[in-house]
């Protein structure tokens, strides 16, 4: 059940009521960093698109799907407040990425420095990915935190493997269809748009659904070590508000 967010403070002269006290948890602040880590790493690697069997993406397939599983994870023993946090976190770290990138490559190297195009050309296209990943990256962590806080609890809790699932086929769905449009739209052909587009979908959802094990004895521990299992009956779902 969802902890008390308010500590009894010991009543002394002149202390009448309770005073408030944030929890504070063992782990919250790794799984920021993890997952900070996580989304700007893939936003370089999805500069490159592979091929890997019958399936055509970019690099940062390869890992991106590891935030929903965060975000999973965040939402379920933190509450959605706190999941927003995080994503809040992830889109100015990722911003700030961009801008960096952006003013590096429009200053003029120094002299007898000769990879500029190169440069250019795995970062000089890092802007326009970052701005694609920047929307789809909120548009569908926010729903996939929103469908699993309100299924966890229509559904009291139980079936987690159900709310994982679900909010990851709503979730990814949306990131994926707004990131491959925005940022391969007029550069890759209509073909290969649609093949990136499908093959994305279909490998992090496959992924969720092969991790679903491990995202269950995650939960678990940290539910016990946290001592927290969140429940978001009386939140404010509004995905641009920062308080928790």
């Amino acid at each position: 059940m969802q902890r008390d967010a308010f500590a009894v403070a010991p009543i002394g002269v002149g202390m009448t009521e309770r005073q408030p006290r944030p929890r504070t948890y063992r782990y919250y602040d790794l799984i920021v960093a993890a997952f900070v880590a996580v989304l700007l790493i893939s936003n370089i690697a999805s500069t490159k698109i592979l091929a890997l069997g019958p399936f055509s993406f970019d690099g940062g397939t390869l890992l991106f799907p590891v935030s929903y599983i965060f975000g999973d994870i965040l939402t379920e023993v933190y509450g959605y407040a706190r999941g927003r946090r995080v994503i809040h976190c992830g889109f100015v770290a990722a911003l700030t990425m961009a801008l960096t990138f952006a003013l590096v490559g429009a200053l003029p190297p120094a002299r007898g420095w000769e990879n500029q195009a190169a440069y250019e050309a795995i970062l000089g296209m890092a802007p326009r990915i970052v701005s694609a990943s920047l929307i789809a990256y909120f548009a569908g962590s926010v729903a996939n935190s929103w469908v699993l806080a309100r299924l966890k609890v229509r559904t009291r809790g139980r079936w987690l493997w159900l709310r994982t699932i679900s909010s990851t086929l709503v979730g990814e769905g949306i990131d994926t269809l707004l990131f491959v449009v925005i940022a391969f739209g007029g550069v890759l052909s209509g073909d290969l748009l649609s093949d990136v587009i499908v093959s994305n979908y279909v490998f992090k959802v496959g992924l969720e659904v092969l991790m679903t094990p491990l995202t269950y004895r995650i939960v678990h521990a940290l539910k016990q070590a946290e001592d927290e299992d969140f429940y978001d009956i009386h939140t404010d779902f509004n995905p641009l508000s920062t308080r928790i």
